[in-house]
């Protein structure tokens, strides 16, 4: 059993325990917080051992009812791998806790590619960070293109990617964040961050990237246009896709219309926080014409680096090779590779009725 501890339980800190906790061969050592507050008292409620990241509040743990563990010394002292999910910039400075400890680590997309030994996505390069110490789970931005990115290439070959993403303002829970009315180019200049930090998992992709800001907490949006060097139509693509675990290609008939909508769907179909922890790729989007394919993809940025977190964890413990990992990730997530197969399990055959007075059939 694999004791994974979890510096910092905000946003990706809370999901990944949560993650964590449903795998068969992991177990949460206890999640470390800067200050008690609704997560310090979620992770409360979740059993799990809570951990102080500065001795000096303990009083206030203490006056509002949590009873402490320990330190987050012990927290890593305690655990087998930490998976730091602290706000981008301050893992860096917790590399040389982890090293102190000779506790191996997996950091997020936040930090700098040069914290880690390697960058990770499960499906493009698992095998780079077998055995690791230190591990970055790139972006959500990044996790989405390479989890596309990567079957495109191995089937038809890429000459060329050009991305514009639509990028939320930030995270429903972020109020301190922006734009509030407003649509800017972030990054102005070209190319955003984004197309090298793909690079760091795909190096040899030729891809450009621009990025947009605008008004939004739900998730970003991706239109993607790839030169393939062989020439399948857009069915084969939608076709090559669908056999993607964490790629959903969502058919017309949902009448799916954007990431409300998506999110809706996701908490109808029981999605824990109604997280989208696959690509959700517009099916009607993807066309084909004279070798360049198009689509539009929305991809949840608060949920979608959950399952790498969790894959990052095997292949750093060496646990089991990238297909193994990823079945059991997804089997343990309930993430069979196409959301509306949750609904449609769930909910029982309804014989028809007709039209009553309150408007349903």
């Amino acid at each position: 059993m694999l004791h994974v501890g979890v510096n910092g339980f905000g946003t990706i800190g809370k999901r990944v325990a949560d993650a964590v906790r449903a795998q068969p061969d992991m177990a949460v050592a206890g999640v470390a917080k800067t200050r008690p507050n609704y997560e310090a008292a979620v992770a409360a409620e979740r059993g799990y051992p809570l951990y102080t990241a500065y001795r000096e509040r303990d009083a206030e743990f203490d006056r509002a009812g949590f009873d402490l563990a320990g330190t987050v010394d012990d927290l890593v002292a305690d655990s087998d791998v930490v998976v730091d999910a602290t706000p981008s910039g301050v893992g860096f400075e917790n590399r040389s806790l982890y090293s102190r400890h000779g506790t191996p680590a997996v950091f997020q997309g936040g930090e700098d590619a040069s914290v880690a030994d390697a960058s990770f996505t499960a499906r493009a390069n698992y095998d780079d960070a077998r055995g690791a110490e230190f591990v970055r789970v790139v972006s959500c931005n990044t996790t989405g293109l390479a989890r596309l990115l990567t079957p495109i290439d191995e089937a038809y070959g890429i000459g060329k990617v050009r991305v514009t993403l639509v990028r939320r303002g930030g995270d429903p829970g972020q109020t301190d964040r922006g734009p509030i009315n407003d649509t800017l180019p972030d990054p102005v200049t070209i190319p955003s961050h984004h197309g090298p930090d793909v690079t760091t998992v795909m190096p040899d992709l030729d891809i450009d990237t621009m990025g947009m800001k605008v008004p939004a907490t739900l998730m970003h949006t991706h239109a993607v246009n790839v030169t393939l060097e062989s020439g399948p139509d857009a069915a084969d693509v939608r076709e090559l896709l669908a056999d993607e675990s964490r790629l959903y290609v969502m058919p017309d008939y949902l009448d799916i219309d954007g990431a409300g909508k998506l999110k809706e769907f996701a908490m109808d179909a029981g999605r824990p926080r109604g997280d989208c922890w696959e690509n959700c790729i517009w099916g009607e989007s993807v066309t084909v014409s004279d070798g360049e394919l198009y689509l539009f993809q929305a991809i949840h940025q608060e949920a979608d680096v959950v399952p790498e977190n969790v894959d990052a964890l095997r292949a750093i413990a060496d646990l089991a090779d990238r297909e193994e990992s990823v079945r059991t990730t997804n089997e343990a997530l309930g993430l069979d590779g196409e959301l509306g197969r949750t609904l449609t399990d769930a909910v029982p055959d309804q014989p028809a009725v007709a039209d009553g007075g309150d408007g349903r059939a």
